[in-house]
């Protein structure tokens, strides 16, 4: 449990979600009257109105919590913007909980009490860093924190994706494509292509084949160290490839996608009132607590 009480609080939010403008001002005066310094990410400050937004370097440098109000997708966005910065961040969800924003809009003024008295836990994230190179030119395209997809996009033939690990090749998938996630992403698109739970705590990467043309290829899950490249082969249009779901490049035969573990973790602000696995139950409806088990007291 950390116990550095918190003075100074960064908002950023979903501009799309209905009354956002209403919940981040209100949250900005609740804070605010407790004595906390409040910084607006540019986007949702010029929403409000408000004179004074910071751009996400800065909101990094000044903010000791950022909080984020929207979904998932929402603080993937964040966590893309503030790796590297090693600041705590609070993800508030505007709708059910999620598995990244895990507290509810609710519960939003009793969790924060307990952040600024600095009565909160964290968990670290790996994130994922993603590299291209199309010939003799090698780009930096961008780190994850679920997952990068290589899929046919709006073709309809099998994709080619040769696989090495550590410079050693392991086989050739031919299929739909290949997701490469983190543990925080497991529970995202690589579980619905089948594959694994991955408990968060643990630095591993998953490479998980869609829709794979040969049966006996399966998910599988590496050491934190590997290095993955993956080369495709396509006699049509190339694929894309999917950062988190949010940003997306075209490639082409030959071009090979590098994933590698970043050096530079984001740290989540966990829920004082669930646990992870309290988290998996309600959102794949596994069913209630049995009697007697306890759920998560206040941090």
């Amino acid at each position: 449990m950390l116990t550095l009480k918190i003075k100074k609080i960064g908002i950023t939010a979903n501009i799309e979600k209905e009354k956002i403008a209403d919940h981040v001002r209100s949250l900005k005066k609740w804070l605010e009257d407790k004595g906390v310094k409040v910084f607006l990410e540019m986007e949702i400050s010029r929403k409000i109105a408000h004179s004074n937004g910071w751009k996400w370097n800065e909101l990094a440098r000044n903010a000791e919590m950022v909080v984020t109000l929207g979904g998932d997708g929402t603080m993937l966005r964040t966590a893309r913007h503030l790796a590297g910065h090693r600041v705590p961040i609070l993800g508030i969800n505007m709708g059910n909980f999620g598995y990244l924003t895990e507290v509810n809009l609710n519960e939003i003024h009793s969790t924060l009490e307990l952040m600024i008295q600095g009565k909160f836990l964290t968990e670290k994230r790996m994130m994922l860093d993603v590299v291209v190179k199309h010939g003799k030119t090698v780009s930096h395209v961008g780190s994850v924190l679920n997952d990068v997809v290589i899929n046919r996009g709006d073709l309809s033939r099998m994709n080619e994706l040769e696989v090495e690990v550590n410079g050693a090749y392991l086989t050739t998938y031919k299929g739909d494509g290949l997701i490469v996630s983190t543990p925080t992403g497991s529970t995202a698109y690589s579980l619905s292509a089948g594959g694994p739970i991955v408990f968060p705590g643990k630095d591993l990467i998953i490479l998980n084949p869609i829709c794979p043309h040969t049966l006996t290829n399966r998910p599988i899950i590496f050491s934190d160290d590997a290095n993955l490249k993956i080369t495709l082969w396509s006699k049509d249009r190339g694929a894309m490839l999917t950062l988190d779901g949010q940003r997306s490049h075209k490639i082409k035969s030959g071009d090979a996608v590098m994933v590698k573990r970043s050096k530079h973790p984001i740290m989540l602000v966990l829920s004082p009132y669930r646990s992870y696995a309290e988290i998996l139950r309600s959102k794949l409806g596994w069913g209630d607590l049995p009697p007697g088990a306890k759920k998560r007291k206040n941090a």
